[in-house]
């Protein structure tokens, strides 16, 4: 794929800013759970606020609040979202000759650089080059800002809100990411290992702490794709 080295936004694309947004909504607002979950495990409001605003990152974020919850400590707290954390650095590797940021902006794209705003970027091909600088920075600036605003809510009504997973936020999420993975499915071969990966998910969930089975279900992709080749 060929990149227009004249970095620009504009016009932005109706489409894609609608599937951005989608997103950004959806995930942003699962950031209440984290913040009720976050106080529950022993955390202030402040410490749940500031987790959300430097790490960023929700698996690793409720990895290591789920550790802390467990009677875990630090190191191991740090250590498993460290682990978890791994997977954006690769998703960094595939975005940088796309987006091409420089300076300040490359600061703020390596922060926002997580699940989300990778895989509406790459849902966005057919598009075009400047469809998935869009979808980039319009997710991860959304979920940004979402993720941020309803973790405080979440931690500040953390003790009248029950069970934020019985809202269906859990699983509005992943329905969300099928919608845009469906499409992309375009042939046999990537239909197989779509399915290969969630039935790797669903034996190994079980047995792996959150946030794992996603990672064991990248190397499956991995195999199968270098097999392919």
């Amino acid at each position: 794929m060929r990149v227009d080295k004249n970095y620009s936004m504009a016009p932005l694309p109706r489409n894609t800013v609608r599937d951005a947004l989608s997103v950004a909504v959806t995930v942003g607002a699962y950031g209440v759970a984290f913040g009720a979950a976050s106080v529950a495990a022993g955390f202030s409001v402040l410490q749940t606020c500031l987790f959300s605003l430097f790490t960023f990152t929700g698996a690793s974020q409720f990895a290591a609040i789920g550790v802390v919850a467990a009677g875990g400590g630090a190191i191991s707290a740090i250590v498993t979202a460290t682990m978890l954390g791994t997977r954006n650095a690769l998703y960094g590797i595939q975005m940088a000759p796309i987006l091409e940021a420089r300076g300040l902006r490359r600061i703020v794209a390596s922060h926002i650089t997580i699940d989300e705003s990778t895989g509406v970027a790459l849902s966005q091909k057919p598009r075009g080059v400047n469809a998935m600088r869009v979808g980039f920075w319009v997710t991860g600036l959304g979920v940004f800002v979402f993720w941020n605003a309803f973790t405080l809510l979440g931690a500040l009504g953390a003790k009248a809100l029950g069970n934020p997973a019985s809202w269906g936020l859990d699983g509005a999420v992943p329905a969300v990411f099928l919608g845009l993975l469906w499409p992309r499915l375009e042939n046999t071969f990537l239909r197989v290992v779509a399915a290969t990966s969630m039935v790797c998910a669903m034996l190994v969930t079980p047995w792996l702490p959150a946030g794992l089975p996603i990672v064991a279900t990248a190397l499956v992709a991995v195999v199968m794709g270098w097999r392919e080749r």
